[in-house]
């Protein structure tokens, strides 16, 4: 793979970015962050004399639907196709079928069930809820969120290849949000990542780091001198591109490759991945577009706008309260302040004295001007599906009709989570080729309410499955602890749960100290026994 080629196409993948839209993907882009944050006047050159009034509804609006895209729990289902699903409530001690070495489709339901619960392990292991609140930022300025998921060998595990724990098990997998502008597409018109025929992630490294990687992989003198050569303030532009790789008999798997624009770093490799490492999520799709839209550019007028109105009205409060003071000089010799009580001495007749000083009346200000801003504020924040209702201003006589107003708020939201939800099922799909890829023959954790539990698994006795997966929402309502709450008193008062059972089950955070409760719970239970 020649390193100048890939530059070509990485360039050629900057020249379409920055063509799109009226200022370009990377310009855009840099606008639309310094307005979310509330740099919102850069630029006009307005002096500094006057305040510059912000009143921040991209901002609002932006962390509202966000936190509601969030807000939801989800879990993850796994299937393999070809495979009936069959009921594996109970937890598995083994996944492998002792009576036959085949596979079998019991043995594969009860992986899908394992995969299903060791998507919670990984996700709380790299900490899932904070990368997909940077994306949902991402793909709410930018247009589009990238999360690029890798394998790290050198990530301990605590476990061993060998009864005496002298052999540790190394490599797990990790994720990084990406910023769209360093990722480029090889079919900018494609809309499906799987489908690319390339991908290409572009990263300033540190050149020490750079060199080491690549004397790991077997660069010669020469190429570690090139490389050294590009480096600009110690950093240099690393380029890593991943396309399929196809055999004969119509099977691929997605080989890599990364350079720098003078050498390369690490020869052609296969990952053994049947999947790019690259999940999407794109705020508002476009057609036969790879790159997604941003709500904030549409927004900017709007923000212009408001501000402009509001600082105008603030400007006119301080002109009518400290109105500008025209002095006579000739009759007024001493210096004049804004003092409260100042003494003004005027020499010369009742005439000069009447005309020492003048105030200056400014234009008086339309009576609806007020309620023109609130106007344009409130119709931005309902256009963009940010009412009063949705946003918690509004009441309502009890907790049913504040939720049934919430939910008929909130429907337009409805096709922005579906697309969040594609993106995490895409991000699982992914995670599984790399559990059945990389992690070899090892125990792989499994959590559950009484504890943690290992179970052993073999990758590569799974290679070649077809693996789905669904994610399933949990309802949630501003009222629902409460609610769950009530509902577990009601089934306890019934009897048809004991106290333990209520314990165990109450949300968390509302009783302090809810395992020792338990504890001394089961502890009272055992001495009745005996």
């Amino acid at each position: 793979m020649n390193e100048n080629l890939i530059y070509q196409e990485y360039s050629e993948g900057i020249s379409y970015k920055s063509a799109i839209g009226n200022r370009g993907l990377f310009e855009q882009n840099r606008i639309n962050e310094r307005f979310f944050i509330g740099d919102q006047w850069y630029g006009a050159k307005c002096g500094n004399e006057r305040p510059l009034v912000r009143h921040n509804v991209i901002k609002r609006i932006g962390d509202y639907k966000m936190s509601q895209v969030l807000s939801s729990p989800i879990a993850v289902k796994f299937s393999a196709d070809g495979i009936p699903a069959e009921d594996n409530s109970t937890e598995p001690s083994t996944l492998i079928d002792d009576t036959s070495s085949a596979l079998s489709e019991n043995e594969i339901n009860r992986l899908m069930s394992v995969f299903g619960d060791y998507y919670k392990v990984t996700a709380e292991r790299i900490d899932l809820t904070s990368l997909s609140e940077r994306a949902l930022k991402n793909a709410y300025i930018t247009g589009t969120a990238v999360l690029y998921t890798y394998w790290d060998s050198q990530i301990p595990t605590g476990l061993f290849a060998d009864k005496d724990k002298q052999l540790p098990i190394k490599g797990d997998i990790c994720c990084e949000v990406l910023n769209i502008e360093d990722v480029v597409f090889g079919d900018p018109y494609c809309e499906t990542v799987q489908n690319q025929p390339y991908i290409i992630i572009a990263c300033r490294k540190n050149e020490d780091e750079v060199l080491r990687e690549a004397r790991l992989h077997g660069a010669d003198m020469a190429a570690l001198n090139l490389i050294s050569e590009e480096a600009v303030d110690g950093k240099i532009t690393v380029l890593t591109k991943l396309w399929k790789r196809y055999k004969r008999d119509g099977s691929y798997t997605v080989a890599g490759t990364k350079v720098t624009q003078k050498a390369v770093i690490r020869q052609e490799f296969d990952t053994g991945l049947s999947l790019y490492p690259i999940s999407v999520f794109r705020w508002e799709s476009k057609n036969n577009c790879a790159y997604g839209e941003s709500e904030i550019t549409y927004l900017i007028p709007n923000q212009i706008a408001i501000n402009r109105m509001i600082t105008a009205n603030v400007w006119s409060a301080m002109a009518n309260g400290m109105p500008i003071m025209l002095v006579n000089g000739d009759t007024v010799t001493d210096k004049i302040t804004n003092d409260p009580g100042q003494i003004i001495k005027v020499f010369g007749s009742n005439e000069d004295v009447a005309g020492a000083v003048k105030y200056v009346s400014p234009p008086s200000f339309m009576k609806d001007f007020d309620d023109s801003i609130n106007s344009l504020i409130n119709n931005t924040l309902t256009q963009s599906g940010a009412n009063e209702v949705a946003l918690g201003d509004s009441k309502a006589d009890n907790a049913t009709a504040l939720i049934a107003m919430r939910d008929a708020a909130l429907m337009p939201l409805q096709s922005v989570k579906k697309r969040f939800y594609s993106f995490i099922e895409e991000l699982s799909r992914i995670w599984a080729d790399f559990w059945i890829t990389y992690y070899g023959t090892r125990k792989i954790k499994l959590s559950a309410r009484n504890g943690n539990s290992y179970i052993s698994f073999n990758g590569q006795r799974y290679k070649g499955l077809i693996i789905s997966a669904k994610v399933d929402v949990s309802s949630a309502s501003s009222y629902s602890e409460k609610e769950c709450l009530d509902t577990l008193i009601t089934l306890f008062e019934k009897g048809i749960i004991d106290r333990k059972q209520l314990l165990s089950r109450i949300p968390e955070g509302i009783i302090p100290d809810i395992e020792g409760l338990i504890k001394d719970e089961t502890e009272e239970t055992e001495n009745d026994g005996t």
